[in-house]
């Protein structure tokens, strides 16, 4: 019986393992699901962008934040600031499928590596951008948009999971 039961543990634990392996799709799956929770539920920041002057902070913190645009040229846009403490890459999730546009901190302009406006795992995700960012702080701009707001969630996209 002790056979058996050593036989079961070494299984499980086995199993366990291989599904905790270096799978290429589950770090970008988990990190899916958890932008899509925060993008569901929350917990929700009112934020409004601004045109000029000092933009208002969002972080990767584990909150949506509802981010109100404001009339500009050709439509609504705004920014908001976000500061990187890790060189890494990030998942900008959005609600809604507006145009996004990223600068770091001397002005310059941030590659977006990749874009999509959806995910399987989560209709509510309407824009998905995968960026590499610098340690620093970093301008995310929207629109010209119809939209009045956005939705904004980030991640690491090596992102794991979490404790609430």
């Amino acid at each position: 019986m002790n056979k058996k039961l050593l036989a079961a543990l070494l299984m499980s634990t086995a199993l366990l393992s291989a599904a905790c392996g270096d799978d290429d799709e589950a770090p970008e799956e988990n990190v899916d699901v958890e932008g899509c929770e925060h993008l569901r539920e929350g917990p929700a920041v009112a934020v409004l962008a601004t045109l000029t002057g000092t933009p208002p902070t969002v972080a990767n913190n584990h909150r949506r934040y509802d981010i109100t645009l404001v009339d500009g040229t050709g439509g609504r846009s705004g920014s908001v600031s976000f500061a990187a403490s890790e060189a890494t890459d990030y998942v900008f999730f959005t609600s809604a499928d507006v145009p996004v546009s990223i600068t770091d901190g001397s002005g310059a302009a941030v590659e977006i590596e990749e874009s999509t406006k959806s995910s399987e795992t989560c209709s509510e995700i309407k824009g998905r951008h995968i960026v590499p960012l610098t340690v620093g702080t970093h301008t995310i701009t929207f629109g010209p948009t119809s939209a009045a707001s956005v939705n904004l969630v980030i991640e690491e996209a090596s992102h794991e999971g979490h404790e609430h």
